[in-house]
C-alpha cells in the first residue's frame, strides 16, 4: 500500500509508485490510498486538483492495482479494511516510522512499513515546485484568453 495526495502529478510520484511495487515483490499488487481534500486543508494546502480527479489519475498510472480515497476521519480504517503486507512511505512524506508502526500494532495491523528512499529529480519534481512556476511566469495575454475560453 502507498499513500499520497498526488497532487499534480510529477516524475516524483512514478518514481515513489514504481519503488512501491519493487519493495512488494513481482507477483504483489499495488493499492493506493487517495488523500481526502479535507485531509490536505488540514496539513494547511489547498489541493489544486480535486480529491475524485486525483484519484482517477492515481488509477491511470501503470503500477497501481486499485486505487482509494482514504477515510476524512480515521487514517487507519482503510488500512485495516485492506490488509496490506507492506506499506510504503515516500521519501518526502513526514512520518514518524517509529509512531507508524507503534500505532499499526495497537490497531492490530500486521503491516511492514518501508520508506522509499530517493527521489527522481528534477526541474519541476514537486508540487510545490510546480505552484511556484506557474506563479512566477508571466502570461502572454493572447494565450491567457485562449485558456479562458476553454
Amino acid at each position: 500500500m502507498a499513500t499520497g495526495t498526488f497532487d499534480l502529478i510529477h516524475p516524483g510520484h512514478g518514481y515513489y509508485l514504481e519503488e512501491s511495487t519493487k519493495v512488494g515483490g513481482k507477483d504483489s499488487k499495488l493499492v493506493v490510498v487517495v488523500a481526502r481534500d479535507t485531509t490536505v486543508i488540514s496539513k494547511k494546502r489547498l489541493p489544486v486538483v480535486g480529491e475524485k480527479q486525483r484519484l482517477e489519475v492515481v488509477k491511470m498510472i501503470k503500477y497501481v492495482n486499485e486505487a482509494y480515497l482514504g477515510n476524512e476521519n480515521d487514517m487507519f480504517k482503510i488500512v485495516k479494511e485492506i490488509k496490506p503486507d507492506i506499506i510504503t512511505i515516500g521519501s518526502d512524506q513526514k512520518y514518524n516510522i517509529t509512531h507508524l508502526k507503534k500505532e499499526l500494532k495497537d490497531r492490530g495491523i500486521n503491516a511492514e512499513v518501508v520508506k522509499i528512499q530517493g527521489y527522481k529529480k528534477g526541474q519541476l519534481d514537486s508540487t510545490c515546485k510546480i505552484i511556484k512556476k506557474i506563479k512566477e511566469m508571466k502570461f502572454d495575454e493572447k494565450i491567457f484568453k485562449k485558456c479562458k475560453k476553454n
